[in-house]
């Protein structure tokens, strides 16, 4: 379903599919926003005359300096409440995002540096995405599906691109596939089996719980193979 959009909300789009390595094309724009694609391409020609974006047909969307620099301070200010909205007041990870861009327009740069503080500087969103602005590096991850049947790793972080899906946030805070659980990949029960089991664990002898997901989605799931003590 579409949703009404403001032209902070293109600019964190082109700003979080450039940090996941695609190109940010007008259709690639649309799909990640549910919005129609002569949205796109209007937003994008008043984004153009405000010297926020770079734009021509058929090609790749790029921010000017001054848009990256909005675009940082909305995706700041975004994943900083998402922390506070999961870690403080209890929201689950899809409930919290939609409050999360309800509330980013109108917090003001003295509360944002406040509520840094208060959460005690995180360097990451819920989902292990960085934070732009405190100098933290991006925790280098494979897909899930890299790994061999039985193998384990550690969730790193979920890929930007799937927080738009809301009841895909949900279903992965719901069943454990969260930063810092141990994840093991099922073997298939059937060679014929196109759909992948995840086993997780928030520590070593934790009760595990599954999920159950397709290739695609299971390739947003970022983890780092345990080395052997």
């Amino acid at each position: 379903m579409s949703r009404t959009r403001g032209i902070e909300s293109y600019l964190e789009a082109v700003y979080i599919l450039e940090s996941e390595g695609e190109e940010p094309l007008p259709s690639k724009v649309a799909d990640y926003l549910s919005v129609a694609r002569p949205t796109v391409t209007q937003t994008m020609q008043r984004l153009t005359a405000l010297g926020l974006v770079e734009a021509g047909d058929g090609k790749p969307i790029s921010l000017t300096e001054e848009g990256r620099r909005r675009a940082e301070a909305m995706v700041r200010r975004h994943r900083l409440l998402e922390r506070w909205l999961t870690d403080h007041l209890g929201l689950d990870w899809a409930d919290a995002h939609v409050e999360a861009e309800r509330l980013e327009h109108s917090i003001s740069p003295m509360v944002e540096t406040r509520l840094f503080e208060l959460l005690g500087r995180p360097t990451t969103c819920p989902h292990g995405n960085l934070i732009p602005g405190t100098g933290a590096s991006k925790v280098a991850g494979i897909p899930i599906t890299d790994l061999e049947p039985g193998e384990e790793a550690v969730v790193v972080r979920i890929m930007e691109l799937a927080e738009e899906d809301l009841n895909l946030l949900r279903y992965f805070h719901q069943s454990g596939v969260v930063p810092g659980a141990l994840v093991t990949m099922e073997q298939p029960a059937s060679p014929y089996d196109v759909g992948i089991t995840l086993v997780t664990r928030q520590h070593p002898g934790a009760t595990p719980q599954y999920a159950s997901l397709n290739p695609q989605v299971a390739r947003r799931v970022m983890v780092k193979k345990q080395t052997a003590e």
